[in-house]
């Protein structure tokens, strides 16, 4: 009988050391609520005010295309019906290409501008 009532009041005592903990937790997530929303209007506000010269978005959209079409490139390679060892062959060529030409136009660059 008595472990009964040790029991029941040990019980009592978590639940309401859980319900106290769970209240705090509500207020804790409330008050994290309001900073994230302080801290929204105030981004917000801040990108309002840079933003309101007009952007031009010329140089993003050329970077996105060209990484669109690098990407739909690498995925025509990696998925065209050829044997592994023809494809690394294949890209091995292709990349050494894409770097002598860009070692090609660099040099060219160099002695244009007369700064040797």
């Amino acid at each position: 009988m008595k472990w009964n009532r040790l029991l029941k009041s040990l019980l009592k005592t978590t639940v309401y050391v859980l319900d106290q903990a769970a209240e705090q937790v509500d207020r804790a997530a409330d008050s994290a609520a309001e900073i994230r929303d302080q801290a929204k209007r105030v981004v917000d506000h801040a990108d309002s005010a840079i933003q309101s010269q007009q952007e031009d978005h010329t140089f993003r959209n050329l970077v996105s295309f060209a990484a669109g079409a690098g990407l739909g490139i690498g995925a025509g390679i990696l998925l065209a019906p050829a044997s592994g060892a023809e494809l690394r062959s294949s890209i091995s060529d292709r990349v050494k290409d894409i770097s002598d030409g860009v070692r090609g136009r660099a040099s060219a660059q160099k002695t244009a501008t007369g700064t040797d």
